[in-house]
């Protein structure tokens, strides 16, 4: 037997573990400077170029630890845990809850600062902008424009849609435009309708309650010379707003849109259903769709296939060409109770019997179409 045999394998054995340990410290050693460059890092700002303001909401109660995680959620610091360190490290610990506006080119040292000494009670805007609602809309199609071109986000904007208090302080302000309103029973929004679609100027440090009482005062401006004639017409403003979301989503030009009032209106007389594609795309949080039959049996309030009357209230947010067609609907004696429109000539047929509507859609349907 060879007694050198051993002793090679001993020496490349001593060899085997002087290398993997070797390796060890130098693993450890890299991820200790590639950490110590990441804490280094995170105490800098996250992006010195970046003085884009962002609102962040701090919840009451939150720790430092929260704090830190929803600073980095939202791209302020770069590490929730290093803020964390930092704080504790310089004894800063009595932050405030509140909404703040927050830059990613802040230092560690400023946003701290900041959240000392607290923010404000509700959303503000940071700079002056404009954002504009378009005709039509609904509230969660606001929500993303909101979200999109001002500082307040969409979660801000739908918090506030469901904030019953201050609902119910706008209708003390608004009586006659939102008495019936706040009545309505399964409504999903109170104020949907009554968000006036214009262009609003979002001024700096505007809380989101003004803007939002802007677009109703709006409606309240608008409406105002017609509360009489709607109460003559035995309407509700509820269900006069109702039927003018339908028609902005319906109607083509404004003749059109006169006599396409008159179609619902003379359903609303016969307690016929007004069967509206405009209701189910609602019921079913759509804005687009090709409807199919199992849609038209969606299982909603807002469905106006299967129920009859006006609905919970209004789909969208009208404009002034929609309130002034339902304020002077055409051809009523006309008895017309079915329209369908051509998709692709814009050109809208009535019919008084279901058989005549039938033929219209034969006749003259192309593609997808709008159909009463």
């Amino acid at each position: 037997m060879d007694e050198k045999q051993p002793k090679k394998e001993k020496s490349l054995g001593k060899k085997i573990i002087i290398w993997v340990i070797s390796l060890l410290i130098i693993l450890i050693a890299s991820l200790g400077l590639l950490g110590y460059h990441y804490f280094n890092e995170s105490l800098k700002p996250l992006n010195p170029k970046d003085n884009n303001v962002k609102q962040i909401h701090i919840p009451l109660g939150a720790t430092n630890k929260q704090i830190g995680s929803i600073l980095q959620n939202n791209h302020i610091v770069k590490s929730g845990m290093v803020f964390d360190y930092y704080i504790n490290s310089h004894n800063v610990t009595k932050f405030k809850a509140g909404y703040y506006q927050l830059k990613p080119s802040m230092s560690l040292g400023t946003i701290a600062n900041k959240l000392e000494k607290g923010g404000s009670d509700e959303p503000i805007q940071a700079s002056k902008k404009d954002v504009l609602i378009r005709e039509g809309a609904n509230i969660d199609q606001i929500a993303k424009e909101i979200d999109k071109n001002t500082d307040f986000s969409k979660n801000d904007f739908i918090k506030l849609m469901n904030d019953k208090s201050y609902i119910n302080r706008l209708a003390k302000t608004y009586p006659k435009l939102l008495s019936s309103a706040v009545k309505a029973k399964d409504v999903r929004y109170v104020l949907e309708g009554y968000l006036y679609p214009a262009t609003y100027e979002v001024k700096k440090n505007m809380p989101l309650t003004l803007l939002v009482e802007d677009m109703v005062a709006k409606t309240n401006q608008v409406l105002t010379p017609y509360y009489d004639k709607i109460k003559k017409e035995k309407l509700s403003v509820q269900e006069f707003m109702t039927l003018a979301s339908l028609i902005e989503r319906e109607g083509v030009d404004q003749k059109d849109r006169e006599i396409m009032a008159g179609v619902l209106l003379n359903r609303v007389d016969i307690k016929m259903p007004l069967q509206s594609d405009v209701a189910v795309l609602y019921a079913i949080h759509r804005n687009d769709k090709v409807l199919t039959m199992s849609d038209l049996k969606t299982d909603s309030p807002y469905n106006l296939y299967t129920n009859a009357g006006f609905g919970p209230g209004p789909f969208d947010n009208p404009s002034v060409s929609a309130i002034k067609a339902v304020l002077n609907p055409r051809d009523r004696s006309k008895k017309y109770l079915y329209f369908v429109a051509n998709t692709k000539t814009r050109k809208v047929y009535y019919a008084k019997t279901f058989d005549q509507h039938q033929a219209n859609i034969g006749r003259y349907a192309v593609g997808n179409n709008d159909n009463q």
